[in-house]
């Protein structure tokens, strides 16, 4: 059996991690500080560290050094939030196997995992420096995923920067991996990094770095993502929550292919391949001054739109089933598919959430499914309430129809007289006129 050793102090995150790979056939067991992680690996031997960046006592950095100085053939793993993601990529030159990024996604860390072993059963295959895996991508069958596929193949293996629009969990991320994956930089870092996270006082640290002493709280040299990134390809994701302070400083960097530390008077040459995506209109950003134009050209040598599900429908299928298959290795379910009404169902629904939404839902139905097929009951009841409001809304205008016609014949038999047709129709003369007027009857 696998040995694991789960290393963060936050004990409540340990514990159900450790429940829920124990249930994968792993046995773990939790440090909850670095020192207590020494200990631990004096006395017993471990396949996989899995160690949050940030402990009480050390980082993660000063364990890694310690596992591999003693026992270098144990792979460890890093858990780290956006904010120590440069850090976590250097890690990985000292020997680190992967990081994972917080929150962390289960079915993800099991990946590493399974990952870091077969890499260890098969040492000659064994790359210096190991990257983030790419994520699969699901291109769809429709003529538009087609025709988005096609643009993603022909710029991938250029230098072109790529800006990626689309809503909110159309798959943006998963299209810069692509392109990444398919150009002359897949092997080299790729950097993901969410502007909307970081905040304005520290958005020139995070991105070209900082020197010991620039300013408080910092108490060590750091590498902006730009320079860890360099070689590879950055993902600059909701690039329109930047504020006009770093869009020129970044503005800057693009120009000049070199950054300059917070603190420091020396400047960093960097070689990255730049992608980026938002939710917004930037083009309307721009017209309101909100967003730099020039900075917009950079940005946009190639745009690509991510489709909304509800402008793909017929792919709806192939991503409900993709979800489900993922959902039942992820729970240990065996379910086989949907029923016709679900599908329907599915068809019917406008996905404000988009593939982020569906991944949740099919997921939440493979875990309540209790027979083959996924049925209306296990889904949201929001969600299948959606699919009766066409029916409702069809009666009602059959039903206002009706009485459109019933009103019109009424008052040809009656020669256009209001009060005798009313008294055809059973109504008061006060109601027909308010039908009259409500109907446009003239």
């Amino acid at each position: 059996m696998v040995k694991i050793l789960l290393v963060d102090d936050d004990t409540t995150f340990c514990l159900m991690l450790k429940t829920w790979l124990a249930k994968r056939g792993f046995e773990v067991e939790n440090a909850f500080s670095c020192r207590e992680a020494v200990a631990k690996l004096k006395g017993e031997k471990y396949e996989i560290v899995l160690t949050d960046l940030r402990l009480p006592d050390e980082d993660g950095i000063h364990l890694l050094k310690n596992i591999k100085a003693v026992t270098p053939e144990v792979q460890v793993i890093l858990m780290t939030g956006y904010a120590d993601i440069q850090t976590a990529v250097l890690a990985m030159k000292l020997g680190a196997f992967d990081y994972v990024a917080k929150p962390v996604i289960p079915d993800e860390i099991l990946k590493k995992i399974q990952e870091a072993l077969a890499q260890k059963s098969a040492p000659e295959q064994r790359k210096k420096e190991k990257r983030p895996r790419t994520e699969e991508y699901i291109k769809g069958t429709s003529q538009d995923a087609d025709r988005l596929y096609e643009y993603i193949r022909l710029v991938a293996p250029t230098m072109m920067t790529v800006l990626i629009t689309g809503e909110s969990g159309s798959g943006k991320e998963y299209i810069a991996r692509l392109i990444h994956s398919q150009s002359t930089r897949k092997d080299r870092p790729f950097i993901a990094v969410d502007c909307g996270a970081i905040p304005k006082d520290l958005a020139a640290s995070e991105f070209f770095g900082h020197v010991k002493g620039a300013f408080t709280g910092a108490v060590s040299d750091k590498t902006g993502y730009f320079v860890a990134a360099s070689g590879g390809t950055i993902f600059l994701d909701e690039i329109g929550n930047l504020s006009y302070d770093v869009q020129v400083q970044l503005l800057r960097a693009l120009e000049e292919r070199k950054v300059k530390p917070v603190g420091s008077d020396r400047e960093i040459a960097f070689d990255v391949r730049i992608i980026s995506a938002t939710n917004e209109n930037l083009s309307k950003a721009v017209a309101e001054g909100n967003f730099r134009e020039d900075l917009y050209h950079r940005l946009n040598e190639f745009s690509l739109k991510a489709l909304s599900l509800r402008d793909r429908k017929e792919d709806i299928p192939v991503f409900a089933h993709h979800f489900l298959t993922a959902s039942n290795e992820e729970l240990g379910k065996e379910v086989i598919g949907f029923d016709e009404e679900v599908m329907t169902i599915f068809k019917n629904y406008n996905w404000p959430g988009n593939l982020r939404e569906m991944r949740n839902v099919v997921k939440r139905a493979t875990l309540l499914c209790q027979t083959d097929f996924i049925s209306r009951s296990d889904i949201p009841a929001e969600l299948a309430a959606v699919e009766a409001a066409p029916a409702v809304e069809d009666l009602a205008l059959k039903r206002e129809k009706n009485e459109v016609e019933l009103i019109r014949e009424a008052l040809a038999k009656c020669h256009n007289n209001k009060s005798e047709a009313a008294r055809l129709l059973k109504i008061d003369r006060k109601t027909l006129y308010n039908k009259m007027k409500l109907y446009s009857i003239e």
